[in-house]
Order: C-alpha cells, then sequence, then structure tokens
C-alpha cells in the first residue's frame, strides 16, 4: 500500500552504480513489474525505477487523502523540477530528450463528507478488479514465488445482476441454480442442460477427440462456435434475463451484444465459452475459496510490489523516489540509449520500459501512439458506505447490463463491493467500486452516477421510502447510504514496443487477463528468443502452498 506519510523527494539522490544495465524500467505498475521479474529471470541487468516512495504507480492502492494528488493532471509519477546538466564525457556521444506526462485522469467529481478516518481507508486506482481463482496471473504469482507475499480473500457474497429494476442472483453453477428460488423449474433444467453442455465441449476439446466419436459428438459445433454469442444463447433457448447472466455476469462481455451493427466487441461463442469455462474452473479451484473471484488482501497495489520482490530476488537493482526526467538520444544511430534521472545521473542500457503516463519522444514509434483521436476511456466511480449492498456478506459483485440503467447506456456497468476483511477500511465500513468503458466522458459518468443512484441513499435523504427491490431473503432491501464518493475518467492507452517500451495502463476489464497478455506479447516483441517467466524461475520458500488461496 502507499504510505501517505512517505511524500517528497529527498535533497541528495543516492548514486546508481553501475551506469550501464540491460534493461531499465521507469514505474513499477503491474505491467512494468511482471517485465522487470521476466527480463530478471531471463538474466538481464534490470534498473527498476519509480518517482514514488512505494510501489505500484498507476496501479496503486494509495489512501483516501492521497487520492486527489492521483487524480490531478500531473499525479501519476511526480517529480521534482530537476536538472537537465550532463557529465562533459556523455555529452559528446549524446543528447537528453526531456520527457513529459501526460493527463490520463479527467472529470473528477467529488461529492459527500470524508470520513474522520480517511487514513484508514485504502483506494484501488484500477478498481473494480478481481482475479479469477484459475487465470494466468494466479498462475505467474505461483511460478514466480509471488504467491507468498500476497494473501487473498475470495468475493464471497457471489455476484448480484440488475435487471427490470431488481437485484437478481446470478445463477452460475449448479448448486446456485438449485437453491435460486426466483427460478422456475423449466428454468432450473435449461440452465443445467447449458452448463452440461458447456462442461463436456471443454472435456471434449480438451481430450483433442482421442476418445473417439461420442468425445467429438459432445463438441458444439465449428457453425455454432463461429457465431455471435447472443446469437448461440438464444438458439439454446434461454431467455432474455438469463442471456443477460450469460454474457455480462458470468462471460464478462462489456458491450451491448444485441446492438450487432453498433456493438464496438461483438462476443463469438468460440470467446463466450472460453470465458464460461474460465469461470467454472475458477469456482472450483481453491478449496477455502467461495465463488470464482480472489482479491488481494491490502488492495491490488500489492501485486506489482510481489512481482518486483520476485525480481530483486532475481538481482534487479530497485531506487523509489526517484523520476527519470529526460531519454538519452543517441544523435549518430538515432535511437534511445538510456535515461537521464533527476539527480542528473545519465543510465544507459540497451532497454527503456516506461510506465505509460510519459509521453514518448518519436523515433522509431508514434509519438502519438496512443493519443489517437478517439481515445478510449473508463469511467470509475468509487463510493463509501456504512452498510452492505447484500446483506451479510462482505464483498460482492454487481452487474448492470447495457440499457439497464438508461437508453444511452451502451456498455454494463460493474460494482465490487469490499470491506474491512480485505483489510482496505475500517471495521463497519464498505467501499465500493464503479466502471464501465466509454467514449464519451458525459455519457460514462452518466451510467456511473446512475448506478450510484440505484444502489445507495444520498446522505441525508428519507430512505424511508427508498428501497431498491430486491428478489431473495439474502440481498438487504434497504439501500445503503453513500457517505462519499468520487467520480472521474481515465484514459486507456494500449502497450507498444520499440527502443523504448510503452506499457499498457489499466483497462475497463474487471480482471488482468488483456494486461497480461499485452505484457507478455512486448516481452516477446523485444526478447523472442527468451522465455517469459519460466516455471522454474521461482525462489524457493517453506511452507509453500499452492493449492490455497490465502
Amino acid at each position: 500500500m502507499a504510505d501517505a506519510s512517505a511524500g517528497g523527494f529527498p535533497d541528495d539522490y543516492p548514486t546508481i552504480d553501475p551506469t550501464s544495465f540491460d534493461v531499465v524500467v521507469c514505474g513499477t505498475g503491474l505491467p512494468e513489474s511482471i517485465l522487470a521479474a521476466a527480463c530478471a529471470a531471463s538474466g538481464k541487468t534490470v534498473l527498476h525505477v519509480d518517482p514514488n516512495p512505494f510501489y505500484g504507480s498507476l496501479f496503486s492502492s494509495v489512501p483516501l487523502p492521497s487520492l486527489p494528488s492521483f487524480l490531478s493532471s500531473d499525479s501519476s509519477t511526480p517529480g521534482p523540477s530537476s536538472s537537465t546538466a550532463t557529465s562533459s564525457s556523455a555529452a559528446a556521444s549524446h543528447s537528453a530528450v526531456h520527457l513529459e506526462h501526460r493527463c490520463l485522469y479527467s472529470e473528477v467529481e467529488t461529492s459527500g463528507t470524508v470520513p474522520e478516518s480517511s487514513s484508514r481507508f485504502t483506494v484501488d486506482l484500477v478498481g473494480p478488479r478481481v482475479l479469477y481463482c484459475a487465470d494466468e496471473a494466479v498462475d505467474l504469482l505461483l511460478r514466480s514465488g509471488g504467491n507468498n507475499h500476497v494473501e487473498f480473500k475470495s468475493v464471497e457474497g457471489g455476484s448480484l445482476l440488475y435487471w427490470d429494476g431488481a437485484l437478481y442472483p446470478v445463477p452460475d453453477s449448479k448448486g446456485a441454480i438449485f437453491m435460486d428460488g426466483t427460478l422456475k423449474p423449466g428454468m432450473k433444467t435449461l440452465l443445467f442442460s447449458f452448463f452440461k453442455l458447456v462442461e463436456s465441449h471443454i472435456a471434449a476439446s480438451s481430450s483433442g477427440d482421442k476418445e473417439g466419436e461420442g468425445e467429438a459428438s459432445a463438441k458444439i459445433s465449428e457453425e455454432d462456435l463461429d457465431l455471435p454469442f447472443i446469437e448461440f444463447l438464444k438458439k439454446m433457448r434461454l431467455p432474455p434475463k438469463i442471456r443477460a447472466v450469460m454474457l455480462y455476469a458470468i462471460a464478462m462481455a462489456d458491450y451491448d451484444q444485441d446492438a450487432a451493427e453498433s456493438c464496438e466487441k461483438l462476443l463469438t461463442t468460440r470467446d463466450g465459452i472460453k470465458s464460461i469455462a474460465l469461470y467454472l474452473s475458477s469456482i472450483k479451484r481453491f478449496a477455502n475459496a467461495e465463488g470464482a473471484f480472489l482479491y488481494p488482501m491490502y488492495g491490488q497495489g500489492e501485486l506489482p510490489q510481489a512481482f518486483c520482490r520476485f525480481a530483486a530476488v532475481k538481482g534487479a537493482l530497485y531506487v523509489l523516489r526517484m523520476p527519470v526526467t529526460a531519454l538519452l538520444l543517441d544523435q549518430e544511430k538515432k535511437r534511445y540509449i538510456g535515461t537521464r534521472l533527476a539527480s542528473g545521473q545519465d543510465i544507459l542500457c540497451q532497454q527503456l520500459i516506461l510506465d505509460p503516463s510519459f509521453k514518448i519522444p518519436s523515433l522509431d514509434m508514434p509519438s502519438d501512439a496512443s493519443d489517437s483521436n478517439s481515445p478510449r476511456k473508463v469511467s470509475r466511480g468509487i463510493c463509501i458506505t456504512s452498510s452492505s449492498i447484500k446483506k451479510g456478506k462482505s464483498s460482492v459483485l454487481v452487474v448492470f447490463p447495457p440499457k439497464s440503467l438508461q437508453e444511452q447506456q451502451a456498455a454494463a456497468v460493474r460494482v465490487l463491493q469490499l470491506s474491512s476483511n480485505v483489510a482496505v477500511c475500517p471495521p463497519g465500513m464498505f467501499m465500493s467500486y464503479l466502471s464501465t468503458p466509454c467514449t464519451d466522458a458525459f455519457i460514462g459518468k452518466q451510467c456511473i452516477n446512475k448506478a450510484i443512484e440505484v444502489l445507495f441513499n444520498a446522505q441525508g435523504s428519507d430512505d424511508s421510502e427508498d428501497h431498491l427491490e430486491a428478489t431473495s431473503e439474502n440481498i438487504e432491501n434497504a439501500k445503503p447510504t453513500l457517505i462519499w464518493n468520487c467520480v472521474y475518467v481515465q484514459e486507456i492507452t494500449q502497450g507498444t514496443s520499440g527502443t523504448v517500451l510503452s506499457c499498457p495502463m489499466p483497462d475497463e476489464n474487471l480482471d488482468y487477463r488483456n494486461i497480461l497478455e499485452s505484457t507478455k506479447k512486448l516481452f516477446a516483441d523485444t526478447y523472442p528468443n527468451e522465455e517469459f517467466l519460466p516455471r522454474n524461475a521461482a525462489p524457493k520458500y517453506a511452507d509453500d502452498d499452492s493449492d490455497s488461496a490465502e
């Protein structure tokens, strides 16, 4: 977690020795930290610096009082105004190109009263975010030994779907279907059959059809796999509400799948089944985990730190409170060959890796590669309440399908509620994160605010007549009262390769799969002959329990 008291920058920066490395990484966000770990594991010499006194950069978990400074225009990696002096020996061979920061956050609005114990609230900059129990991010933690530095809790309240003005439990397993009193017997039979079909297809696909025609007949046809997933669900005779469950609460589609012509990303049956398979396998992976999702104790900022620890064990050198002010340009070869630190010291390297807050001057890659005319955005919200969305549950995921809040809602809104059981707020308090992808900041924030209005009562309002219709005795009728909230818009940039490698921003997704895929691609583009975090690279720890979620 970021330490609010560890503010400013030292008057005297340390001198770094040696002054040449294979790789220099600037910023300790999750992609940068994974890349540093992968480079160190492959035998590269790595210098990893960060201007902040803590790990995480744009993936940090920060104390609530520190949030405004992170969301300000110059927040992502603040640094002092530093000298651009160059040593005489270096000046002859290269010049310094000043680095600027891009504005990543905008449209910031807060309301309500900050709790007196505000320093006890830890805020994720990437929320809402979870890990599937069975996804590759967890496997990477196990392979690198990072699981020894992070403790997880499961999202034990499961998922809720907002539909026709009410919250419904998500029937995401055979047990949940059986216990769901809102489902009629005929619908339960349809759901049982659908999940059986998915499981049979997964089993047949994993066996490679070696078992003969019986296994092959259990597979979904190639023709159906190429269909839009929503068309396949209609073919399976699933009604609209259950289609919404499959699309937005289990397969985690973002955009309106009913609007095929305007949908930004239309999910195919192949991808939908793959996502459902991940969800189902996650439910069964850890004996002590309830449901499909995990959340790290103390916040998402613990994940980058775990990979940094692995990299340090492998020989990477770490220097915090060390801003980078310029890139070193080889005038003759026209390529970047290092960085200038805030101390004025020049560090040479073969490969530069920067966090996405930097604007990279153009040489062998477009300077505005991630600054297109219509950059992707995600609207985010953070809420503090004193009661739970779901009675008796510490954590819960809520999904608002497209158009469930308003006609202009083109994408799903997802809400993750957390509590003191993951050490992000004081006992008796709850933190909820909301997000939705958007191209129009106004519409995105409007959808977030509408979801907040649906889930919570404004402070001081009369809640005697303001209830959220519930469909189960396990879901609390009375809406929690909103104590404080913040809504803002974040730009999304993609990773780019070159002599300067730029890492991806936190994206709009609930999990880290896309970020991890992008990070792996950046490593493969840079070191095509190196294995990405080989399985035998993990340091050995006593009492290693890879089958536990905690």
